[in-house]
């Protein structure tokens, strides 16, 4: 743990942004806030992923503490992701990133050319 702290930026808003930044860590978070996914199921939901891609975003993340691997000791071997506390606690920040990226959008007019948050507000939570 300590090598991992010595490779990140001591500010505090350049290390949320390591920490978070890759393509995808977002979108693997968002799958993972709902409850534990297996390789496999989060494959086929991000499709455009490579596997490589997939596996190295999950483990940057399980090292800076968002995601937790846990392997189940079953003939054939299961592993399970999850969100950890930390991890679930980038919630309303990932949020508030996509309607910052909308509202970016639509000021340089380019609105048209952006998706829907993929992040979403669950009920109840």
């Amino acid at each position: 743990m300590a090598d991992i702290i010595k490779r990140l930026p001591s500010l505090p808003s350049e290390r949320a942004l390591k920490v978070i930044s890759g393509r995808w860590k977002a979108v693997i978070l968002y799958h993972l806030f709902d409850g534990p996914r297996r390789l496999s199921q989060l494959r086929r939901l991000v499709p455009a992923i490579s596997q490589k891609v997939l596996i190295q975003q999950l483990r940057e993340m399980e090292e800076h503490g968002l995601v937790h691997r846990e392997i189940f000791r079953e003939v054939p071997p299961r592993v399970e992701y999850s969100a950890t506390a930390l991890g679930q606690s980038l919630e309303p920040v990932l949020l508030a990133l996509c309607e910052w990226g909308q509202r970016h959008a639509q000021e340089l007019g380019e609105f048209d050319q952006v998706g829907d948050c993929i992040i979403r507000p669950r009920q109840g939570a």
